[in-house]
């Protein structure tokens, strides 16, 4: 009796694995019969549409870069074909319901030195109607508003390179463009019916601009137009010089960026911080619609664009970005920032802030569209934007 009890119990351990795994087969079995595709919804399987068009090299395209900030609403288009297996031409141009007008051509060389370099070389003409102008200073009153405008040939060169694949940064840049400021269109008044060229620097003037710059840092962002994670960290130096010798001025650049993927990069906090201090050459001004400024789609966002301008300028920005799909963000963001005649001026007392809420619609490396709604003590503010914030 023993003997046999044993062996009954043995048998039935022996067959509870086979019966365990029999079970378990039978699971998945049913799961497998359950299963089925994953189908992208609507919005998702445009935009997956939308970038099977663009991989596969898209001749015309949109282009809703205004001719400069504070335009409007742009409508515009472009041409781009591929000169050579990698080199692409991109002829476009946009305008906008205030008269904003902006023609470009530009050729992108992106495989320069075994992959480590990227060379543009870009020309174009632009004219901008009514810029607004509030005054030099942190805290010039909105009711100040004067418009101006201007007209812009442009010529640059842009090489970019990396020593070290993706990680260290070096770019330079030259650019010889003539500024020609015009009196400015729109409600609100001329700049020149409040100000002289005595009160004024840079008033009426015709200056043109040999401008170079230098910049070094570390950039490990998947791309400038879109990143998940990443970085860059890195100093400007430009060059204006005049050739007449009456706006020459140097400006330096100092820009942190960081993105932190939280929860496999379903959240992403991306931070922001820049610094911009310009100083005349000896005997010479720094004209009013060169200097450093905040205010607009790019960075203090609840506020009209150039609202703030000064010598020098400070700008912080914090976003809680939210991922919905490959294709769609939603963020929260935050913005602060400050002007004013000296380095010694960008602490943290008296700052402008805004804050508001966003959606990005955009590709693995580009933003093609992002809309934002952000408040400040002056208002609301809806920005339409053909690029990433930062």
């Amino acid at each position: 009796m023993l003997t046999t009890g044993f062996a009954t119990r043995a048998a039935a351990q022996d067959a509870d694995p086979a019966t365990r795994e029999a079970a378990i087969e039978e699971a998945q079995a049913e799961k497998a019969r359950e299963l089925k595709p994953y189908v992208p919804g609507k919005a998702e399987a445009a935009m997956e549409r939308v970038q099977q068009i663009l991989d596969r090299g898209l001749s015309l395209h949109p282009f809703f870069d205004s001719a400069y900030a504070g335009g409007g609403f742009t409508l515009g288009a472009g041409y781009a074909r591929f000169v050579s297996p990698y080199n692409v031409l991109d002829v476009r141009g946009s305008i906008t319901f205030s008269g904003y007008k902006r023609i470009e051509a530009e050729l992108i060389v992106p495989r320069l030195f075994h992959r480590r370099g990227t060379l543009s070389l870009l020309g174009g003409w632009r004219e901008a109607t009514q810029v607004g102008f509030y005054g030099i200073g942190p805290n010039t009153p909105q009711e100040a508003r004067a418009n101006y405008a201007f007209q812009q040939p442009y010529g640059s060169a842009t090489l970019t390179f990396w020593p070290t694949r993706r990680f260290w940064m070096l770019r330079g840049a030259g650019e010889l463009s003539r500024w020609s400021q015009n009196p400015g269109g729109g409600d609100e008044p001329s700049v020149e019916t409040v100000y002289t060229p005595d009160t004024l620097a840079g008033l009426g003037a015709r200056a043109t601009y040999l401008h170079s710059q230098a910049t070094a840092g570390a950039d490990w962002r998947t791309s400038p137009g879109y990143s998940r994670r990443g970085g860059f960290y890195g100093v400007t130096f430009h060059d204006y010089t005049d050739f007449d010798h009456e706006f020459g001025f140097n400006q330096i650049d100092y820009d942190v960026i960081q993105h932190i993927p939280i929860l496999r990069e379903a959240w992403v906090i991306s931070l922001h911080a820049l610094a911009e201090t310009a100083f005349p050459k000896s005997g010479q001004e720094i004209p009013f619609f060169m200097l450093p400024s905040l205010g607009g789609g790019s960075n203090l966002r609840g506020f009209s664009s150039w609202r703030f301008r000064d010598k020098n300028s400070l700008l912080l920005q914090a976003e809680w970005r939210i991922i919905v799909n490959r294709f769609f963000d939603t963020a929260f963001f935050y913005d602060a920032g400050k002007v004013g005649p000296r380095p010694s001026d960008l602490d943290l007392n008296g700052l402008k802030e805004d804050y508001g809420f966003g959606v990005r619609f955009h590709g693995p490396i580009a933003t093609p569209l992002r809309i934002e709604l952000a408040k400040s003590n002056e208002g609301f503010s809806l920005v339409f934007s053909a690029s990433a914030v930062f």
